[in-house]
């Protein structure tokens, strides 16, 4: 009987990559990157007075930082402000319960202009995205990531959000007595 080779029976051999494959591999030669900061460029409807979708969880972000919605967008956004509530978000805050009555309360403000929605058994934020596409006359106000994410892939469409200042904010307006007063936490409008 014969000798047994020694080595490995099932080894993985790596690839090696000649320049013929390189060279074959077509790759296109320009494509657009639609840039964040252009959103009046491919968005022409959006002008004051601004209609700010608002979802579920900006009007409890706005509750935690004690921040008057209406009055917070104005400072941001230096126009008039008109904020709209879809009947998908009425419901969810709904759903929500008691622990939530104030941000419902807060919805059912006169100021705030109250959106119809034709469809059934809808999530909010599948709504609000809907919406958009749809029509790109509103700006979205929403502190959801997942939302964030799915709105961004939308040209045109800006994005409302609420952050909590930084400590280095914060030092600067320890130093200034109105400010520290005035200036709590900080909406931003970004694309």
């Amino acid at each position: 009987m014969g000798k047994a080779k020694k080595g490995p029976k099932f080894a993985v051999m790596k690839k090696a990559v000649t320049s013929k494959a390189i060279k074959k591999k077509s790759y296109p030669e320009t494509f657009q990157v639609i840039h964040r900061h252009f959103f009046f460029q491919y968005n022409t409807a959006l002008g004051p007075p601004y209609r700010i979708l608002v979802d579920t969880n900006f009007i409890n972000f706005s509750i935690q930082n004690k921040l008057d919605l209406e009055k917070g967008m104005m400072d941001c956004l230096y126009a008039k402000c008109t904020p709209c509530i879809t009947d998908c978000v009425m419901a969810e805050l709904e759903k929500l319960g008691q622990k939530y009555r104030v941000a419902l309360r807060i919805a059912k403000d006169p100021r705030f202009e109250r959106i119809l929605c034709t469809h059934k058994g809808m999530y909010a934020d599948d709504c609000l995205v809907e919406r958009v596409t749809q029509h790109k006359c509103y700006i979205v106000a929403t502190c959801d990531r997942d939302l964030k994410r799915r709105i961004r892939k939308i040209p045109g469409v800006p994005i409302m959000y609420i952050t909590r200042p930084t400590k280095h904010e914060l030092g600067f307006c320890v130093a200034d007595s109105w400010c520290a007063n005035y200036v709590h936490h900080q909406t931003q409008v970004l694309n």
